[in-house]
């Protein structure tokens, strides 16, 4: 075991999410390099679209709260990153600010700063998201997290993925085990 807690989630409520499973090979390749890995459904978790005088007139929402509790509970975050337009999603984005507000603990950045972080992408087009994961490594890293290096973008993916989730790409499948893996090794030799 490397005693890395990892928490994984795809910026998709889309039940047939080419990330989803994109995700799902990468968090198999965490848990069998020793992680203990949970896979957070970002869509049991709705939030209001992230607002300063919302917050200011009624609080942090519930459902932020909970997710600033189970973000504090991990030491790194396995993230699939759909890429709408070119850009990250809104919901991936609008999780991450809501996290990052102030709340009962004090200041939202303690469940980013230090924690590490990989991300891999799935789509269609033949760029397989990769811009997409430009913005949200750059997210990541002015929040305080230790982005790895490792990324996979998977293009072409509903031709790759099969309904069952199976990767038909041995090369693309290694390389997002390999990034999950390589999540769980470094969250857990900075743990230690």
């Amino acid at each position: 075991m490397t005693d890395a807690k990892i928490l994984a989630f795809a910026g998709s409520n889309k039940r047939t999410s080419v990330n989803r499973k994109a995700l799902a090979v990468a968090v198999n390749g965490a848990r069998d390099a020793g992680a203990d890995v949970t896979v957070l459904d970002l869509k049991d978790y709705p939030l209001p679209i992230m607002d300063e005088d919302l917050e200011a007139a009624e609080g942090l929402p519930e459902n932020a709260a909970k997710l600033q509790a189970i973000f504090g509970d991990h030491d790194g975050f396995l993230i699939a990153c759909p890429e709408y337009n070119g850009l990250i999603t809104p919901l991936l984005k609008n999780t991450i600010d809501w996290v990052s507000r102030p709340g009962e603990k004090g200041s939202g950045l303690q469940y980013y700063k230090g924690k590490t972080a990989a991300l891999v992408a799935a789509s269609p087009g033949g760029l397989g998201g990769v811009r997409g994961l430009t913005h949200v490594r750059a997210l990541m890293t002015n929040l305080g997290a230790i982005v790895l290096p490792n990324q996979v973008a998977v293009s072409g993916a509903r031709k790759l993925f099969d309904e069952d989730g199976t990767l038909n790409d041995d090369t693309k499948a290694d390389q997002l085990r390999g990034v999950g893996a390589a999540l769980a090794k470094v969250t857990g030799a900075l743990k230690s």
